[in-house]
């Protein structure tokens, strides 16, 4: 009779035993196997929540960099690039440059590979009287509109351009002149129309004039020259003047940057704050959801260990009572010849059939219960061959270890004292 032979008759006679045997090496795996679906099925839901976020933080920072830019956009430029000799104890009692460049410089810089600026506007500025009304002082500014990089994708305009034959003007000087959008205006020899009248801000803005700048050029008889650049600091230099004026001392060698550091600062703040409370919502999820799963495994940690213990003890008794229960049986075989390793190769036998039923069984009821309670994924997602390998390699290993001992005992047993006592 084959070895086989001997574990299958063995099972049909003890079908009850085998199956509690079944059932218990089931329920370890299953255990072991449902903590892991769920644990992969966590960390699928993780993903996507934090992607989620994370797409979610994306559409708002985009929103609250369009709202800082906007701020930005009224606050203004916040670097101006000189003439080298230009007095700056001058520039700020006079309110304008007295030194002037050359209007191709702007040209220079847009075609140039500088990172530090942005937002290039070539300016003409100066202090004169406005004749036709009653010789007022006003600050005049000729601009041509922001210069746009050769290279590089165009952006929205901080300030937008004045159209040749226009003017806009400062509370103080549109009210003066009794004048608003749409009208027509006698300035400095010139019939200009009116395009904005600005708001009172409380500062020099007030008394300014924004013309075109080839029409300031015209009426300051400097033609091709500016006495400014004004320029946005890109984020990626805030709070690095050095770094600004190194750069373009490079590309324009024979001019100066000085920069309005409170509107830096403003600017640098409202990014920082907004990159702060992105990244502060995404990591809160992250430790929330490590937090959740750090339970999970504590959990699984003390539950696993506890089925698989019960599961070799469910194993070895049942074994040992197998074995004591058939004690006679053990010694008719023995006594027709069969040897102490077949007898020991049955009963390890029984249970390493138990144990890959009883893995294959425990790993489907285990992952079905983890797909089913856990948080999502697909099938194919939580699926894991290694669990499952795992499961059909261990499950019968810890059933022979388990079914060990009383095995040897059944096989070491003498048949003659066994027949005699019985």
């Amino acid at each position: 009779m084959t070895i086989w032979r001997l574990i299958l008759r063995e099972i049909s006679h003890r079908t009850i035993g085998f199956a509690l045997g079944l059932l218990s090496v089931s329920i370890a795996v299953a255990s072991l196997a449902g903590a892991m679906t769920l644990l992969r099925a966590h960390d699928i839901r993780t993903e996507e929540i934090v992607a989620a976020k994370e797409a979610e933080t994306k559409r708002e920072m985009d929103k609250m960099e369009d709202d800082y830019r906007k701020i930005m956009k009224n606050l203004g430029f916040n670097v101006l690039i000189l003439p080298k000799d230009q007095n700056l104890a001058d520039l700020y009692a006079d309110d304008f440059a007295s030194r002037y460049m050359p209007e191709a410089y702007v040209d220079r810089l847009a075609k140039s590979d500088i990172v530090t600026i942005q937002h290039l506007l070539p300016s003409l500025q100066q202090k004169a009287r406005w004749p036709e009304q009653g010789e007022r002082t006003v600050i005049v500014i000729g601009t041509r509109g922001e210069v746009p990089y050769a290279q590089r994708t165009p952006k929205s305009p901080i300030l937008d351009p004045v159209e040749p034959g226009t003017v806009v003007l400062g509370y103080e000087l549109h009210r003066g002149a009794n004048v608003k959008p749409g009208d027509t205006v006698a300035f400095m020899g010139r019939r200009l129309k009116v395009a904005k009248c600005h708001g009172e801000r409380g500062n020099k803005d007030d008394i300014t004039a924004w013309i075109s700048l080839r029409e300031a050029q015209e009426i300051f008889n400097r033609p091709g020259q500016i006495n400014g650049i004004l320029a946005l600091e890109c984020v990626c230099a805030a709070d690095s003047l050095d770094k600004i004026r190194a750069e373009i001392a490079g590309i324009l060698p024979d001019t100066q940057v000085i920069e309005f550091s409170s509107q830096v600062i403003a600017r640098a703040e409202a990014r920082r704050r907004a990159a702060e409370t992105a990244y502060a919502a995404i990591e809160s999820e992250k430790q929330q959801r490590a937090r959740l799963r750090a339970a999970r495994e504590r959990f699984a940690a003390m539950l696993v260990p506890v089925a698989l213990v019960g599961c070799m003890a469910w194993i070895g008794l049942s074994t040992f009572g197998n074995v004591r229960d058939r004690r006679a049986e053990i010694g008719v075989l023995r006594a027709l010849g069969v040897r102490s390793a077949q007898i020991l190769a049955v009963f390890l036998g029984k249970a390493a059939l138990i144990g890959v039923a009883g893995g294959v069984v425990g790993y489907a009821a285990g992952f079905a219960a983890g797909a089913t309670w856990g948080e999502g994924g697909p099938a194919s997602a939580l699926f894991q061959p290694p669990l499952l390998a795992a499961s059909v390699v261990l499950a019968p290993l810890l059933a022979l270890v388990a079914a060990w001992i009383p095995a040897l005992l059944a096989s070491q047993q003498d048949p003659a004292t066994v027949l005699r006592e019985e």
